[in-house]
């Protein structure tokens, strides 16, 4: 519930229950309690709308309420626990009407939604209340002033006087009333001095004034400046002496209008709330000399109890010879928990209202009724917030149930990712948000976030096991208080759902290719080769290939590379192997290994050019790790590798030097040498690699060449349907596509143009979407002519005036499956057929691949698969 700005309210928490209850429509309740009525406003109805409260006086004007109109003329506005706002009004409020045993209180509500309090809706009740019998002396204690009442008497003789002349009070006091009985003065007695104020001066300063035809009242807020602080057997009391004078046809009466109140007296012990009274306060005790106890009766929310009520409740009244105490179990009936925050730490404080009612008979007043009514707190005592995580597997969602947490407390908002988002708006960011409600009133937040929102943080554990880490700070208010304390919430699950990168590899005729697909697990893991990061430039140095499409990360390396290992070296075969490691990103922690060998002939090794000139290479074997390639040499020991690497050492020579034999037989010449490595001091050779060239005598060699067509692809038949689109994107990041109601698209020479090829259904995650052709017709129809190809093959078409560029496609919100995407760019160029310029509209088709992610095509695509855009 809301305060308006245009009056602020006095708000403190209370809980009551009631006695008498008069029902009345609308959304209030009203309640008489012996010299007071209670209303109390509906928080059902007046939930989250600006109130603004007034009294309504006899000739219907209305009187706004505030903290200090509220304590000078006897109102008390506070919250309840159920956040319903309660109002109180003394008998002898400055507004109320009285008729002889009845006071009748008319309140006014404005309630409106904006804080301007536009549109407001305005209720108005007006409630009457016997206020019974009074006593010579009344003294209310309420929680925000000091009220006391007394009998207005008039000596027996002035009552009999007869006056001869009319009287003339103007002349002589002006400030005095010409009404039968009227307050002319007030003196306060204070220690140092006697400080009189007339009427006019007395309400200024705060104080609330006003007779009736039986009683003289005063009222005092606990906050004015001439209230002192008295402390007397231990307890303190807010004390105010003073004397009152009013007129009566030509005499000046005077009474004694003292009041106390205390302030303290409270003790927490043992689990126990102690509130110890004293029956005699000096103030209130001054100039009597005979004391009697008359009634000592409590309650709880202005309500008094019975003594087998307080038994059943654990209370305990004691009514001893100098004070009266009252011991409560902290947590009984009748009080409440509410929730309080201290250094932004989280607690609870337990709350009852009490009152006390204490009537004695003295010498000098004869009886006088004491009413206290207080509002007693314990202390803040820290409270732990319960975080409970359930994961719904089915259903893929992290339930995170906070709290309990008592009814005046509610959730405002949430901090994702460093960002505060409000309640109604976390649901855009993939955030329910349920509150839980239990019987006895208290409450929890369940949060549901679904797994794969990009907030929650996924990492990979092992094998197929993920993490999925939920970071975010929940922000709570209190009613009516206002205070705020945040909670952070980590919730931490692990799902069995890790799709791992696998791997394919295969050689030509001089490369290995080796082909991984991409799982969900790897987004920030890096290729190495051993310690060497694998990226696009060290790869261009080595003359790697090296590409990567968002799916699948491909890599060509030349089979005489140094990061090939050769093994099982044999005059038919070689066997060549590459080794890729994928690292994580940020600890370099090793993740999956994979590698791919292929047999390779000797005869890659080494090349007999025609003009006797012999290229060699030498390779390095496994197990050879500490051979100095450096120190190769071949017969001659003179002759020496040209280039030498970590794992090679190639020899450039002629057929007539280093040593080299020859052979002759009818048919042929052949040559042989070979190459040697020995350890210093020792002749005999640990390495030993013997090749040879063989050239034809006067015979000349016809080789015939036939193309032998690729069998025809088998089809196997199955049942099942793929949808597919392909959408044009106003920009770069993908976010929004072009209408139906947007085409055609006006696009002119060299602006870009973003496509998006995306299988729709299946959702299936071991589904690979690969493009295959994409061209451009000035028809609907995607067989007509001309046509002008983009991409061929899953490639970009080399003879196109601007190259096509491939998007990488990032898992998101949006995109589950990425490899079901592929995105490029192509921008707009000239469109001839013949000599012809076109201006027609242009229409783009594509042709795809669906493929099982662990079956890739070997062919068909760029770089002995199609994998690198």
């Amino acid at each position: 519930m809301k305060l308006s700005l245009v009056q602020r309210l006095l708000l403190i928490e209370i809980f009551f229950s009631g006695v008498w209850t008069q029902e009345t429509p609308g959304p209030m309740s009203l309640e008489c309690l012996g010299n007071l009525l209670r209303i109390t406003l509906s928080a059902e109805y007046f939930e989250d709308k600006y109130l603004s409260l007034f009294v309504v006086d006899q000739s219907g004007t209305a009187w706004g309420i505030d903290e200090a109109m509220a304590a000078q003329c006897g109102y008390t506005v506070t919250h309840t626990t159920s956040r319903s706002i309660e109002f109180r009004a003394s008998a002898l409020s400055c507004h109320s009407y009285l008729e002889k045993d009845v006071f009748t209180v008319t309140i006014q509500i404005k309630a409106s939604h904006a804080p301007d309090m536009s549109n407001a809706t305005t209720h108005l009740e007006s409630a009457s209340c016997h206020h019974g019998l009074w006593s010579p002396r009344e003294l209310m204690c309420e929680s925000n002033y000091m009220e006391v009442s007394v009998r207005r008497e008039v000596p027996q003789a002035i009552k009999d006087f007869v006056q001869d002349q009319p009287e003339d009070w103007t002349p002589v006091f002006p400030e005095a009333k010409a009404e039968e009985a009227s307050i002319w003065q007030i003196v306060l007695h204070q220690p140092e001095e006697k400080r009189a104020l007339l009427v006019g001066n007395a309400w200024s300063a705060g104080y609330g004034l006003n007779t009736t035809d039986s009683r003289v009242l005063l009222r005092v807020p606990y906050t004015a400046a001439q209230v002192q602080l008295v402390e007397d057997q231990g307890i303190t009391f807010s004390v105010l002496r003073s004397s009152t004078f009013y007129k009566y046809q030509w005499v000046i009466l005077m009474v004694d209008t003292a009041v106390a109140c205390p302030v303290d007296g409270v003790d927490y012990t043992n689990k126990t709330i102690t509130w110890t009274v004293p029956k005699y306060i000096p103030p209130l005790s001054a100039g009597v000399t005979s004391f009697k106890d008359v009634l000592v009766e409590a309650g709880v929310d202005l309500l008094k109890l019975s003594a087998k009520e307080m038994a059943s409740r654990k209370y305990v009244l004691l009514n001893e010879l100098k004070a009266i105490t009252m011991k409560i179990p902290i947590g009984a009936k009748g009080g409440y928990y509410k929730t309080s925050v201290s250094n932004g730490q989280l607690g609870v404080k337990y709350t009852i209202n009490l009152f006390l009612e204490h009537q004695w008979e003295d010498n000098k007043w004869r009886r006088t009724k004491h009413t206290i009514i207080r509002e007693i707190e314990t202390p803040f005592e820290q409270a732990e917030v319960a975080i409970t995580n359930n994961l719904n597997l089915s259903e893929r969602l992290m339930a995170v149930t906070v709290g309990t947490f008592l009814p005046d407390v509610e959730l405002v908002n949430l901090t994702i990712e460093g960002v505060p988002v409000a309640v109604p708006e976390a649901v855009q960011h993939g955030y329910l948000i349920h509150r839980a409600r239990y019987a006895n009133g208290s409450k929890a937040y369940v949060i549901e976030v679904p797994l794969d929102v990009p907030s929650i943080k996924k990492e990979y554990m092992r094998e197929d096991m993920r993490a999925y880490t939920l970071n975010v700070t929940l922000t709570f208010i209190t009613y009516p208080s206002s205070e705020t304390f945040v909670v952070p919430v980590t919730a931490l699950s692990a799902v069995k759902d890790a799709v791992l990168p696998s791997a394919r590899g295969f050689c030509d005729g001089r490369k290995l290719h080796l082909i991984i697909t991409h799982g969900n697990v790897d987004q920030n893991w890096l290729p190495f080769v051993s310690d060497w990061h694998l990226t696009q430039e060290a790869a261009q140095k080595y003359n790697y290939i090296l590409r990567d499409n968002g799916t699948h990360l491909a890599i060509s390396v030349p089979f005489l590379s140094p990061h090939v290992s050769y093994e099982g070296f044999h005059t038919s075969a070689i066997k060549a192997s590459f080794y890729l490691t994928l690292k994580d990103g940020i600890t370099l922690a090793q993740r999956r290994d994979f590698s791919v060998s292929c047999i390779f002939s000797p005869s890659e090794l080494i090349q007999c050019l025609p003009n006797g000139t012999v290229i060699i290479t030498a390779i390095k074997l496994v197990g050879g790790e500490d051979l100095d390639m450096s120190l190769l040499v071949l017969r001659d020991r003179q002759c020496k590798p040209s280039l030498v690497t970590e794992n090679t050492a190639t020899f450039k020579f002629n057929v007539n030097t280093c040593g080299t034999s020859r052979k002759f037989n009818s048919t042929a010449m052949t040559y042989e040498n070979e190459i040697l490595y020995s350890r210093p001091g020792n002749d005999t050779p640990i390495y030993q690699l013997k090749f040879l060239c063989s050239y034809g005598v006067k015979q000349t060699v016809d080789v015939q060449y036939e193309s032998k067509k690729n069998p025809p692809p088998s089809i196997k038949p199955e049942f099942g349907c793929l949808v597919l689109s392909l959408k044009l994107f106003k920009e770069k990041s993908y976010s929004e596509p072009y209408q139906e109601s947007e085409y055609p698209v006006v696009k002119y020479l060299r602006e870009a143009l973003y496509f998006e090829v995306e299988l729709l259904q299946p959702k299936d995650a071991r589904l690979d979407l690969n493009l295959d052709d994409c061209w451009v017709t000035n028809s609907q129809s995607q067989d007509s002519l001309p046509q002008w190809h983009i991409l061929i093959h899953g490639c970009e078409n080399n003879k196109a005036s601007y190259r096509t560029v491939f998007h990488k496609v990032n898992y998101s919100l949006r995109v589950k499956f990425p490899q079901h995407l592929k995105r490029f760019e192509v921008r707009m160029f000239t469109f001839f057929q013949g000599t012809s310029l076109l201006q027609e509209q242009l229409y783009f088709h594509c042709s795809v691949v669906v493929c099982n992610t662990k079956q890739q095509p070997l062919d068909g695509f760029c770089a002995g698969g199609g994998l690198q855009h």
